[in-house]
């Protein structure tokens, strides 16, 4: 059963009623859907609390008891009625509003229902954020969804008599981000997007794929029919729910069947699309649970990291093969073929770990049928345990294992060529300059260093999730902000990019001109081409290893299906709203003292940041 799920997209039917809710849920399940969405009361059963008249005879809504505790808690979405105001102008519709707006919550929640779906259908929205906000910081335990649509209605007279300005008037994601930042972003709220029979530009679709979307909302009429009559969406919308699946989004069907073949060809349908989907690979599987979750990178030269970190890094099924391509061109280059028979070269691999870049090494010389004398230097002296067990039972002679800071040794002969894998997912974060610059009096003069150089990158970004992990830290810690002034490892999912990526900080090594100071300031200007909210920067890096054999993680060059490095967040403490057209100015330092290095960053348009991180007071790397 669980095989058959994993084929299957998680999708749900809207219903507006049903008079059976058993024999409903019932008919949707053959029909192959796995949720209900439906009213909670009756659409036609308004409520009076502020008026003279009398009190409707009757029960509210259905009984508790058609359906048992756990198909309510697991297959139903109770839905808001569409008649409640929250914001009218009128203050009784508004009183009455608020009165029945809390009793159907009441009841929600004594059903203990997953979630609850409401409807924003206007920019005016401040009273309904404000009774939502109200019901999330209470104890109940089910999500809500504010139901938006991805393009405002032509004829929404209500919303454009309440908005001057035309071109927001238009835009829905302005609906959305007021409404979810009079929330405080709160991470029970949860969009559930209508996807619009007109998809808006690629810009604005992708501002939505930030957000914190748990549905996507697709109605039949956007299907169009197949020459065997059954219902397929439009090339675009595919591509966008394929894009909705990434995000491993749930898909809720409203509207009548208009084939021939009943709305189950519609959720056959929608299986296939997710069956189509790229197939996950080695990279997916690792990255599995770590989608958009916050660790704080490591330190390999301040400490000594653990087993269980090197094995997983060690699984990389594209890092070491390009290491050792870069070393077979090295030594290529450093050795004819005449030379080959009697020429040792000396290789010195500086941060050795448990031996990944030697063993790739010895195989890129036997490949290219080179001689070579390895040093492995490791400062770690648990993993040097390691180094010496391999020395003893494979390398044998071919290579001498050194337990020493290669900041510090004193070697007894010079490299021809130094390889390591001293970069962190900012390029220089885990100060892979001041390691060579340290180990670079072993190199010889005319010796290659791999890699020979990376640059760090960076965008601004757009992800609520994130941010709002960092204010759920700072309510733990009892309103400790550290945690807005520090950089994030993370494996970015729900997110959006609000410009092209900029490259900011360059290392080359070996350096030729000794000493040169790794202090860095680098000050880059985004264009925005679409209103948004910042809530930070995506940071990356790119390293070439030797001539035109690279790694990357930037987007643009990415290496794909390479896991040892997850992109950086470099939070901004208060996010700030951008229009578009307007430029975001980042400023970004890398200082360096004799006892440790740190980033300090602010944002200088459109809005006046603080200097975050100053002096390294929330976060540094220990030299």
């Amino acid at each position: 059963m669980e095989g058959k799920k994993s084929e299957t997209a998680s999708c749900g039917r809207d219903l507006n009623y049903v008079a059976n809710i058993e024999s409903s849920l019932q008919s949707i399940s053959q029909q192959g859907f796995d949720f209900l969405c439906v009213p909670i009361v009756h659409p036609r059963f308004e409520r009076e609390f502020v008026l003279t008249l009398p009190p409707r005879p009757g029960p509210l809504t259905r009984s508790d008891m058609c359906l048992s505790s756990s198909d309510w808690t697991v297959f139903v979405v109770g839905k808001l009625s569409p008649w409640i105001n929250l914001d009218s102008d009128v203050p009784g519709v508004r009183t009455n509003s608020e009165k029945a707006f809390m009793e159907e919550m009441k009841y929600a929640v004594h059903l203990s229902l997953p979630a609850i779906m409401m409807k924003l259908k206007t920019i005016k929205c401040v009273n309904f954020a404000r009774c939502v906000y109200q019901l999330l910081n209470t104890r109940m335990c089910a999500s809500i969804w504010i139901q938006v649509p991805m393009m405002s209605p032509k004829n929404c007279t209500d919303y454009i008599n309440t908005v001057k300005d035309e071109e927001q008037a238009e835009d829905t994601w302005e609906w959305w981000n007021i409404f979810r930042s009079l929330c405080d972003n709160h991470k029970m709220l949860g969009l559930a997007l209508e996807v619009s029979k007109d998809l808006p530009p690629e810009n604005e679709l992708d501002r939505w794929l930030g957000e914190p979307i748990k549905v996507g909302i697709l109605s039949t009429d956007i299907f169009l029919l197949n020459k065997k009559g059954y219902p397929v969406l439009p090339k675009a919308h595919q591509v966008f729910i394929t894009k909705l699946f990434k995000l491993n989004i749930q898909l809720v069907l409203t509207g009548s069947s208009r084939v021939d073949k009943g709305i189950h060809s519609y959720k056959l349908y929608l299986d296939h699309l997710y069956q189509l989907r790229e197939a996950d690979n080695g990279e997916d599987e690792f990255c599995k649970g770590y989608e958009d979750y916050l660790q704080c990178p490591l330190q390999p030269l301040m400490d000594n990291l653990e087993s269980q970190t090197y094995e997983v890094f060690e699984k990389d099924p594209v890092k070491y093969s390009q290491y050792q391509k870069a070393i077979y061109e090295a030594l290529l280059d450093r050795v004819s073929q005449d030379e080959a028979a009697t020429k040792i070269s000396v290789v010195m691999v500086v941060g050795a770990g448990r031996g990944p870049l030697v063993k790739a090494s010895l195989k890129a010389a036997q490949d290219a049928q080179r001689l070579i004398r390895v040093y492995a230097i490791e400062k770690n002296p648990n993993a040097v345990v390691t180094l010496r067990n391999l020395q003893l039972e494979e390398w044998g002679n071919d290579v001498t294992v050194v337990s020493c800071d290669m900041r510090k040794w004193q070697a007894p002969e010079k490299a021809d060529i130094m390889v390591s894998e001293l970069l962190g997912s900012f390029g220089d974060n885990e100060l892979s300059p001041e390691c060579l610059d340290g180990a670079q009096s072993f190199l010889k003069h005319d010796g290659i260093s791999i890699p020979c150089s990376y640059t760090s990158y960076v965008v601004p970004i757009s992800s609520p999730k994130l941010h709002a992990d960092l204010t759920s830290t700072e309510i733990k810690q009892k309103g400790n902000e550290n945690f807005y002034e520090m950089l994030y490892v993370v494996r970015l999912k729900n997110v959006h990019f609000l410009s092209d990526v900029q490259p900011c900080f360059t290392f080359v090594h070996p350096k030729k001109d000794i000493p040169t100071n790794n202090e860095r300031f680098c000050c880059l200007k985004f264009p925005v081409t679409t209103n948004s909210t910042v809530h930070g920067f995506a940071g990356f890096f790119d390293a070439v290893l030797y001539n035109q054999i690279n790694i990357s993680i930037a987007p643009a060059n990415y290496s794909k299906g390479m896991f040892s490095w997850f992109p950086v967040y470099i939070p901004i403490k208060n996010p700030f709203y951008v229009k578009n057209g307007q430029d975001i100015t980042f400023n970004i330092w890398r200082v360096v003292t004799e006892a440790k290095v740190w980033y300090e960053w602010a944002v200088s348009t459109p809005t006046v940041s603080h200097v975050h991180n100053i002096y390294g007071q929330s976060q540094w790397i220990g030299l």
